[in-house]
């Protein structure tokens, strides 16, 4: 697959890839929406993957432009929407909502690059008002999928469990395994009774500064190829 990601400002990393597969064990189906898109990369790939009715949100003129050429260049259909989600007013109930939000805490040393800025900080999307609007946009039974700063795992919980979101997937991101987790992949339903199922970390390189086959796996199954281009 072949997508445009801009020369400067936010690209996709390995992150959105390891979420993708993560997302894929649930094999997505009906309509889904990918909420704060980026590129589409989420979306792209899942859409060609599954049979989606996929719908993109961002709030970035600039970012909806490319996820929108990205679907196009690939034979994919979309619905864009150029919208702050906490704003958005959905004309229909979604199956599956995924998103690689913006979840760095405010009291960092922040980027002052606009669009890297709005792409990374959680101010942009709090979590309490993306939960909130989830719950508004999901159908019964539906999925929430995502990922998340792990440092903030608890307050995660603490708003999916307000809101009725019931927690039944979650999987901590290593860099390597003697490392810390830095990220977090959640699954919750509407609705949902399961007990949540903690999966083994998923850790990216091995003691030899190598890709484990974890994560070796998740760029096969991908199998994206970048070009830099400005719009």
């Amino acid at each position: 697959m072949f997508l445009y990601q801009p020369t400067s400002g936010y690209c996709y990393n390995s992150d959105s890839l390891f979420l993708y597969q993560f997302i894929a064990r649930f094999k997505p189906k009906g309509n889904l929406l990918d909420v704060g898109c980026g590129v589409g990369i989420l979306s792209l790939l899942l859409t060609r993957d599954f049979d989606t009715t996929t719908s993109i949100i961002d709030k970035q003129e600039v970012m909806l432009r490319y996820a929108e050429h990205n679907f196009l260049l690939n034979g994919l259909r979309v619905e864009g929407y150029l919208e702050d989600f906490t704003d958005f007013e959905s004309p229909q109930k979604y199956d599956f909502i995924i998103s690689n939000p913006p979840f760095y805490d405010a009291s960092v040393v922040q980027s002052e690059n606009t669009h890297l800025n709005i792409a990374r900080y959680a101010h942009h999307l709090p979590i309490e008002a993306f939960v909130s609007k989830v719950k508004k946009c999901l159908k019964p039974r539906g999925y929430f999928i995502f990922c998340y700063d792990a440092k903030q795992v608890d307050r995660v919980l603490y708003y999916l469990t307000m809101y009725g979101i019931n927690v039944e997937v979650m999987q901590f991101v290593h860099a390597k395994i003697d490392r810390e987790s830095k990220l977090v992949m959640v699954a919750a339903r509407m609705g949902s009774k399961s007990m949540v199922q903690i999966l083994p970390p998923f850790v990216v390189f091995d003691e030899a500064g190598l890709y484990t086959p974890g994560a070796t796996q998740a760029f096969l199954k991908a199998n994206t190829h970048s070009i830099k281009g400005d719009f």
